[in-house]
């Protein structure tokens, strides 16, 4: 819990993040994000509660669980009258690395932010992009057990966004555990195993996309365009489980199913089967926009 005054930025919450998983944390501006993520990373102290990383007790005095994460903060954190290699050396000797380890280090990270060639400039000359990737390089540079991005890719174009979230993708199969803040729906729904979705200090919910969509109701919507015999093939697909409604119009039934790709085979199936020849399938699964809107009543963007 963390309290200003007479307004409560955070109460309750409580995150479990596993070695090699991608978590999301969702909410609207004002809604704790930022207050949460201080006091995860040991820069704001709670009120009540506690963090823990890696085994070890998170405070704003402790130094032992601090290096077990790395912080990707929403403004920039860079040099600009340093190249890009001399910033992550040099961010590099404040984590205690030197010598070959440390160059060795720097070398892998250029690679995994798709900034060798590059490594020579000076950052003020990289772009919006760039700026991003080497932010996040710096986060990674001690190994930490955690990384803390906080909104990553605000302010940057679409071909280094993709770049940014592939860096991401790849973070996950080196076992380390991501917590990832934005204000991009499609981001958590494309990067993030677990989402918890936070508003006015609390956590309205938390799950997989599946687990989040089931919370409020949300089907799969299965459109299947055909000619022949729909009538009985909608009333065949009707008695499948999972299927909790069909109906069909002029060469078309639409389903809705709470697991579509699932039973998809067999609905197909069944339609053939029942006199329907099948032209065309669309399969639509209700996202985390809906899931979000449901639960706070308000856009991400908010």
């Amino acid at each position: 819990m963390k309290t200003f005054g007479d307004l409560t930025a955070v109460d309750g919450v409580s995150l479990t993040i596993s070695a090699g998983e991608t978590f999301g944390l969702l909410g609207p501006n004002g809604a704790g994000k930022t207050t949460a993520i201080s006091m995860i990373c040991g820069l704001l102290r709670p009120d009540e509660g506690s963090v823990t990383v890696a085994g070890e007790p998170i405070t704003t005095t402790s130094t032992r669980g601090r290096s077990a994460i790395g912080l990707v903060p929403q403004d920039l954190a860079i040099y600009p009258d340093l190249t890009g290699e001399e910033n992550l050396k040099f961010f590099g000797r404040l984590y205690g690395m030197t010598g070959a380890p440390l160059a060795s280090r720097v070398g892998e990270v250029l690679d995994l932010v798709g900034l060798a060639e590059r490594k020579d400039d000076h950052s003020k000359e990289y772009s919006g992009g760039m700026k991003r990737r080497l932010n996040i390089g710096i986060g990674l540079l001690h190994k930490p057990q955690l990384l803390v991005l906080d909104e990553p890719t605000v302010g940057v174009d679409p071909q280094s966004r993709n770049a940014i979230l592939e860096s991401v993708e790849n973070l996950s199969t080196e076992g380390m555990a991501v917590l990832y803040t934005t204000h991009y729906m499609e981001e958590a729904e494309r990067l993030c195993d677990r989402v918890a979705i936070i508003d006015e200090g609390t956590v309205q919910a938390e799950g997989t996309r599946r687990e989040l969509v089931s919370l409020v109701g949300e089907k799969d919507r299965v459109a299947i365009s055909g000619t022949g015999n729909l009538v009985d093939a909608t009333e065949a697909l009707r008695r499948i489980p999972g299927v909790t409604d069909a109906s069909s119009s002029d060469q078309r039934i639409d389903v809705l199913a709470t697991d579509a790709s699932a039973i998809l085979p067999e609905l197909l199936a069944s339609v053939s089967s029942s006199g329907g020849s099948i032209t065309g399938v669309e399969v639509e699964e209700p996202n985390l926009e809906a899931v979000f809107l449901h639960l706070t009543g308000k856009a991400l963007r908010d």
